[in-house]
């Protein structure tokens, strides 16, 4: 079947910390090329505080979101917007569950992670946070 160029989404993906540390950023990127999307803009940074906290923006009040801030500042990160059809939806069950231990074989955290925080990767959950995350992350995109 083939899909109408409507149907093609961008997504905001970040390769946390973890993933960076333990070297498997190529191998996630890898993993989502095969599939057949698209990277439009990528690029390693580190994170501040101040940038966590506006990708975060709904969490920050939360008691468990001072260790995330931590971690997600922790480390060099890497930062891309991939497009495909139907990105959105296809890049999270890609990742599986954010619960890593739970997540199922064949994703990317079901495969490479155990843990609930350092769990590799963090993708748009929808089409309208996709467009405020990459307006947050790679403004010249919008």
């Amino acid at each position: 079947m083939v899909r109408a160029m409507t149907d093609l989404q961008r997504t905001l993906v970040l390769l946390k910390p973890d993933a960076v540390r333990r070297g498997l950023a190529g191998t996630i990127l890898a993993r989502y090329e095969a599939k057949g999307l698209a990277v439009v803009a990528m690029e390693l940074r580190h994170v501040d505080a101040q940038m966590a906290d506006r990708h975060y923006a709904d969490h920050v009040e939360q008691p468990w979101y001072p260790p995330l801030r931590d971690y997600i500042t922790g480390g060099p990160l890497v930062a891309l917007v991939l497009e495909g059809p139907s990105a959105v939806d296809v890049v999270r069950l890609m990742n599986g569950v954010t619960n890593s231990a739970a997540a199922a074989p064949g994703t990317i955290r079901g495969d490479f992670s155990l843990s609930n925080r350092e769990n590799l990767v963090h993708a748009s959950d929808s089409v309208e946070s996709s467009s405020r995350e990459v307006a947050l992350w790679f403004p010249t995109l919008v």
